[in-house]
């Protein structure tokens, strides 16, 4: 039960995520920029004004060191949302909210670690105080990115993934400023590496197992000698999947954007690359189009949410293109991705998934064994 607060708000901030574009959608049409801007800011500032306020209430014994660890969590916020700012107030806005609630689930996680006692004989907490709240938050944080993957016209990446670490970071600060832990011991006991490698190794298989392993790892596809794209399919799959789609589409074409549906990943990426060859001009928009051409000949073809009049190019433009093309161009590989595709080689790949899962377990199970002979021993 002292994980259950803090396990509920993480469920429900993932599951909340697919619903949060519709929600700014609505604000966006619903506000002025401004308007929008200060509705979010609004929130942060009163969300990190009631903490300061709450911390400062709180803080009665070894104030300087409390102190300092409070105002080094605010600086260390402040300093990460400056250096992630972007042109548009809007989305920094809405990330300044992001921040305040991975700092939540942060400060949840340590008190529940923290109730669940204070070792043997009133040794007290080891690193494992701070160190489990920070494994379980990059899992939410993991699975947040995940879920969003699938949604259509959300990003999930690894690079959110990480850039949640800072949010943790301060939120732990926060927490313990608020809530300091009693004879802390920057080590980590033989129960605790025996836990700690249990929650490592699960969360190593569902960042790099499962997110890196759907979102990130690819693989080259070639059209031709000078042609080269990135792709989470195989040249065999995305002929098995162009089939599929000229098939379907014909009596079903996705005219109609649906939020909350799954994500059709190879329309997906079909549109990368209308959108690179409509961005670009030239020999690179020429090759673009020799990209859809061989494998997303559906997505010109068929009206979509995106482009209801479809995609291809008329017979008078191509010729005119295909006039400008040097036959012995250097290789053209496509930057269209909007995230990282990694061409790794997969069976290294997983190779390297086990090996590391089986070394989180290797040192749960060394913490146990010390744990039963220090039992053993005591006996």
């Amino acid at each position: 039960m002292k994980y259950a607060l803090a396990g509920a708000v993480s469920v429900a901030i993932v599951l909340v995520s697919p619903f949060m574009g519709q929600l700014q959608s609505f604000l966006r049409r619903s506000l002025t920029t401004r308007q929008y801007v200060l509705l979010f800011g609004a929130a942060f500032v009163v969300a990190v004004a009631a903490a300061i306020v709450i911390a400062l209430r709180r803080i009665r014994t070894r104030r300087a060191l409390r102190y300092g660890t409070l105002a080094a969590a605010l600086a260390i916020g402040g300093g990460y949302m400056w250096a992630i700012r972007t042109p548009w107030p809007e989305v920094n806005a809405v990330e300044r909210v992001h921040f305040v609630e991975y700092g939540l689930i942060a400060l949840l996680f340590y008190r529940a670690r923290l109730r669940q006692g204070s070792g043997a004989a009133g040794t007290g907490h080891d690193l494992g105080l701070f160190l489990e709240p920070l494994l379980l938050g990059f899992m939410v944080g993991t699975l947040d990115e995940w879920l969003q993957w699938f949604i259509p016209v959300r990003v999930g990446e690894a690079h959110d993934v990480f850039l949640n670490l800072v949010s943790l970071g301060c939120g732990l600060m926060f927490a313990a400023a608020l809530e300091p832990p009693d004879n802390f011991s920057p080590t980590l006991r033989p129960q605790t590496r025996m836990q700690a490698g249990i929650v490592m190794a699960v969360v190593w298989l569902v960042f790099a197992g499962g997110f890196i392993g759907q979102v990130h790892l690819g693989g080259f596809v070639d059209v031709d000698a000078n042609v080269r794209f990135r792709s989470h399919y195989t040249a065999e799959r995305l002929d098995e999947l162009q089939r599929d789609r000229t098939e379907r589409w014909r009596t079903d074409p996705p005219r109609v954007l649906r939020r909350l549906s799954r994500e059709d990943q190879y329309l997906d990426e079909g549109l990368w690359h209308v959108r690179a060859r409509n961005r670009e001009g030239g020999v690179m928009a020429w090759r673009e189009n020799l990209i859809l051409e061989r494998f997303f000949a559906p997505v010109l073809d068929t009206p979509t949410y995106a482009s209801p009049e479809g995609n291809r190019w008329s017979p008078e433009q191509r010729a005119n293109l295909e006039a400008q093309i040097d036959p012995n161009a250097p290789l053209y590989v496509s930057a269209a991705e909007p995230y990282p595709i990694y061409t790794w080689s997969h069976s290294v790949f997983w190779t390297v998934v086990a090996l590391v899962t089986i070394a989180c377990l290797g040192t749960a199970f060394a913490g146990r064994r010390h744990r039963t002979s220090g039992a053993r021993s005591s006996n």
